[in-house]
C-alpha cells in the first residue's frame, strides 16, 4: 500500500488482491465523512425529524409487529 499526497488530493494505491467488499465499505465511509465535514446541521436539527419518523412508525406500524 502506498499513500501519496499532492497539493489537492490524497492518492492511495492498493494491490489488486485487496478485498473489494471491504474496500467499498471504506470508500463509502470516507464519502460519508467528506459530506459530514461540510454539514452545518446540528444534532438537535437531526434529532427532531428522526423523532417524528419514529413517532409515525409507532402510530402506524406498531400493530403489525407487536401483538
Amino acid at each position: 500500500m502506498l499513500i501519496e499526497g499532492t497539493t489537492s488530493e490524497i492518492v492511495i494505491r492498493l494491490p489488486l488482491c485487496v478485498d473489494a467488499v471491504g474496500l467499498q465499505e471504506l470508500v463509502d465511509y470516507l464519502g460519508y465523512r467528506e459530506i459530514a465535514v461540510k454539514s452545518v446541521a446540528t444534532q438537535a436539527g437531526v434529532d427532531a425529524p428522526a423523532e417524528e419518523i419514529k413517532k409515525g412508525w409507532r402510530e402506524n406500524d406498531r400493530g403489525r409487529f407487536i401483538k
